[in-house]
């Protein structure tokens, strides 16, 4: 959960790590290229549709070495090798080195570097690279959001009928209560358009930039969601989980759109 007690990091510094991370997230993107469509290893983890292959491991351990030499005693939480210790007065990093793996090992461009650091539960800042479109996302707390450096928000549309809505699907979609595809159904119908990007890392992104009206989706983790989730916020969207409570970071399950559309997609969502 978020402590608003908590202030936000110092301007100086917020900028100061934006540089480090983008720098960090581009780099990454590099070595995810140098590796799309030649991969040698891939494997799976909770299921044979949770891949993981050597582009991922190698992408993270750039960044975690990048973020260990800029700030050492930064907290870091990664999706394959890295969690430390949780302290809510230390700045921790949430990293998701390749998000799209399924897309990038069945060589489809959509996949994403994915960053936020968050400071007791509260996002300071976010990078979201997509590397084989050559797009980069940032933010930093109260400033914006920008895609590659130019300034974005969210779409005005203000009914389900003028929407273009993104979600995803777990991976253990048939050992859940809720596999979201009743989720999916209660829209279906109502709106302009569905998309299913496979990665929420740029849902987030391309809600955050008006591309998309709004985004849900459940059984997530925070790396999943902790870039893109602070874009929506500071392009002036809405981001809560799908209880219309704050609890998107850990909770599982997150909600995010332009203002005027969010409580028509909160309250169809069950989790």
């Amino acid at each position: 959960m978020m402590d608003p007690s908590l202030d936000a990091m110092a301007r100086g510094e917020l900028d100061a790590l934006l540089e480090v991370a983008t720098a960090a997230a581009r780099d990454a993107g590099e070595v995810l290229l140098d590796h799309f469509g030649r991969l040698r290893d891939v494997r799976t983890k909770s299921s044979a549709r949770d891949l993981v292959s050597e582009a991922d491991v190698a992408s993270e351990r750039l960044i975690v070495e990048r973020l260990r030499a800029a700030r050492p005693k930064h907290h870091i939480e990664a999706e394959e090798e890295v969690k430390d210790r949780v302290d809510p007065r230390t700045p921790r990093w949430f990293l998701d080195p390749l998000d799209g793996t399924t897309n990038f090992v069945h060589g489809l461009p959509i996949f994403a570097v994915s960053m936020g650091l968050y400071l007791g539960g509260v996002p300071q800042l976010a990078v979201v690279h997509l590397p084989r479109i050559g797009e980069t996302f940032t933010a930093t707390l109260g400033s914006g959001a920008f895609l590659d450096g130019a300034p974005i928000q969210v779409s005005c549309a203000g009914s389900l009928g003028q929407a273009v809505l993104a979600t995803g699907f777990p991976y253990r979609r048939n050992e859940l209560e809720h596999s979201n595809l009743e989720n999916f159904g209660r829209f279906f119908y109502d709106v302009r358009g569905m998309r299913r990007m496979g990665s929420a890392a740029v849902d987030l992104a391309y809600v955050a930039a008006g591309r998309l009206d709004g985004f849900w989706e459940l059984h997530l983790s925070p790396h999943d969601v902790a870039g893109g989730a602070l874009l929506v916020r500071e392009a002036g969207g809405v981001v809560t989980d799908a209880h219309g409570d704050d609890d998107w970071l850990r909770g599982g399950s997150i909600v995010a759109s332009g203002p005027a559309l969010h409580e028509a997609i909160r309250e169809r969502v069950v989790c």
